[in-house]
Parts: structure tokens; sequence; C-alpha cells
């Protein structure tokens, strides 16, 4: 059983792709961003000769870290449903340092790829988005070639304090806000892989994270604006617009309360997440 909830998965992906969309030319502003996905392909060690795909590419963060490790007999391809995402990573290709490059729009749920046509597929902060866990490792599993590998980030359950907080108040309402949820633990992640049939899984935990200021936080409510992780419709919409005001105050009260002197503690615990296909029997 998937452990999101979905009840329109065009919709839900369409929403997501105008979203990255409208933050494609600042997403490569992140640090953040780019720091965890130098470790995620250095921690996949990935041989010269490797054929790679990268779901959810984004601009290409991952994909070019990726492409930095390989050499002239190796080839990626990045993928992503966000128009504009692809538009900033083909940016990047002149840079790359392989020639056997590509960026194109692509559902990493319904890949046009023929099985085992992969030695890794890699995907950077996207995992919390795919509409079924299960069924996306899965999938992936059939482009992989035999021992070919998976890597992904995962995220602590108790990371992303707006977040957290935000699940925190929902409830009172009676709302379940995921978040992080479904894929935020060592052992979620290692039952995830195990299910889906990968073995050699290897979980690194990477205890990370900063302090941000109380007015940060606070415009990080869990708005409408916003697509929830795994969840369509949006868990926000079932509320009144009276209970909207209300949670948000609700929200903002419990962020004063954590600040300090410094700001308020932001954990951004990460998993780097990597599991083996079995050769075939």
């Amino acid at each position: 059983m998937s452990a999101v909830m979905i009840n329109n998965t065009r919709t839900y992906k369409e929403e997501i792709a105008d979203y990255y969309s409208r933050r494609s030319r600042s997403y490569d502003n992140s640090a953040w961003h780019a720091r965890i996905a130098q470790k995620l392909v250095e921690y996949a060690k990935i041989g010269a000769d490797a054929h790679v795909l990268d779901v959810a590419t984004g601009t290409g963060i991952v994909a070019m870290c990726a492409a930095s490790h390989l050499g002239p007999d190796g080839s990626l391809v990045g993928i992503d449903i966000s128009e504009g995402m692809i538009d900033v990573a083909r940016t990047k290709i002149p840079d790359a340092p392989i020639e056997n490059i590509r960026f194109e729009i692509g559902d990493g749920e319904a890949l046009r790829f023929p099985a085992d046509s992969f030695d890794l597929i890699l995907c950077g902060s996207a995992f919390i988005w795919m509409t079924d866990l299960h069924s996306a490792l899965t999938h992936w599993k059939t482009r992989l070639k035999s021992r070919g590998r998976i890597g992904f980030h995962a995220f602590s359950e108790n990371a992303f304090v707006t977040g957290l907080t935000a699940q925190r108040v929902l409830l009172k309402y009676g709302v379940s806000y995921l978040m992080s949820k479904p894929a935020g633990s060592v052992e979620k992640c290692f039952q995830l892989l195990e299910r889906a049939g990968f073995r050699n899984i290897e979980i690194i935990v990477d205890k990370d994270g900063n302090y941000i200021s109380l007015e940060k936080a606070k415009q990080a409510w869990a708005s409408l604006r916003s697509p929830a992780p795994g969840q369509y419709p949006h868990p926000l919409a079932g509320l009144t617009p009276e209970q909207m005001v209300s949670a948000e105050a609700d929200y903002q009260q419990e962020l004063e309360r954590s600040n300090t002197d410094q700001g308020i503690w932001n954990d951004m615990t990460t998993f780097y997440v990597f599991g083996e296909k079995p050769p075939a029997p």
C-alpha cells in the first residue's frame, strides 16, 4: 500500500511541474541543494563508463555532479516533469565534462526507456514527491541492469522545522500533513528498498542543520500555493477560511516559542539511500 494519498495523479503532477517551473530561475541559488547533490554523487561511487539516469533532475545539479565522474564511454540522461527546470538544465550542457549528456521532459514514474538500460539511477531531493514510493522503486528497478544501483535522498521525519511545526498545528484541525514521514527514518527507507527487491542496502545518515530567523520561518507556512509532497488534494483544502487564519496564527505562535537568540534550529538530517538490483537467476 502506498504511504501517500493521491486522488488525481495527473493534476497533482501538473501542480508540481508548475510550482518548480516558477522556482527554476532561482533554484540554483541554494548552496544546500548543491551540497547534498555532491554528497549523493560521491557516495554513489560512479564508474567512468556508467550509464546514469537522474530522475527529477531539476536544474541538473545532481546530473552535472555525476557527469564529472564519467568518461567518454559513460552517458547521462536527466528527466523532469517541469519544463522550466529542464530549460535551465539544458543551458548547462555546453559546460558538461562529457558529450553524451541530455536533459528531457519525463515522468519518473513512467520511464520511456527500455528495461535494463542503466547502471545507476539517482533521484536527488525528489523521492517524497512520487505518488507511490513502492511502485516508483520497483519501476526504477526494471530499468536497471543486473547489479545496477539506485541512490536517492530521503529526509528525517524530524527535519525542516517549518514543515514539522505545520504538521503539529494541523493535527489540531484534523489534518494529516505528511511531508517527509513516508521515508522519514532509516528503518522506513530500508523497508522500502527491501520490499522493492533491492539488496546490499546502504543508508548513510548525515546530521545536518542550521539556524533560521523567526521571520523566515513564519514566511514558510504551508499554504495552498505550494503543493504538498505525496498528497492531493492539498491537505489544507478542507479547512475553512476562518480555520486557515486560525491555523496560521497557531503556527506563528509555536515558532515564537521555539525562537532563541540565534534563531530557530532547523534540523536538516539527510539520508543517502542506496540499493542494488540482484542479478537475474
